[in-house]
């Protein structure tokens, strides 16, 4: 998936486009990962992430020896991401906190839903995974970190450009 800091912050200017909106603005940062994740992009390697190469929906995450490493690494990416939403649309762009926080954390959510989902192979879960695989990008930048990591930041970045043109 898409680094959660481009998620974060993307969900966050979606959501900071519907002030006075709470669910309105949730559901349009949900919906942008979604959007976000089927352009081609670059991951880190999350070493826990048993991966099945005839059938995505059969994935797993093993909680096993690295499990604790991933779940710092996952856990200081959506932390940074919240925290730059935070600065760049409230200091800079005097957005309220509140949407602020619902929009980076519903751009975020859909990933943390997929370790729900391998461990919990059950509906709603599973018809939103299969949603996840279905539009998820095919290909890949990992072969290409600085692209991808460029193009992140480049959408990042259109992403507060559009919300200053729009308010």
């Amino acid at each position: 998936n898409m680094i959660l800091t481009t998620h974060a912050v993307i969900g966050a200017a979606a959501a900071s486009m519907v002030p006075g909106h709470p669910a309105l603005a949730f559901g349009l940062a949900f919906a942008s990962h979604f959007v976000f994740d089927a352009i081609p992009h670059w991951h880190y390697r999350v070493r826990s992430i048993q991966k099945n190469k005839h059938d995505r929906m059969k994935n797993d995450i093993v909680i096993g020896k690295h499990f604790a490493g991933d779940v710092a690494l996952i856990g200081c990416d959506a932390l940074l991401g919240i925290g730059i939403s935070l600065i760049v649309f409230s200091y800079f762009l005097h957005l309220p906190y509140a949407y602020i926080a619902i929009g980076a954390i519903a751009g975020i959510l859909p990933d943390p839903l997929q370790f729900v989902y391998w461990k919990f192979r059950h509906e709603p879960i599973k018809s939103l995974q299969r949603l996840h695989m279905r539009v998820h990008a095919q290909t890949d930048l990992d072969a290409r970190p600085l692209l991808g990591m460029g193009s992140q930041i480049l959408l990042m970045s259109l992403s507060v450009i559009l919300l200053t043109l729009i308010l």
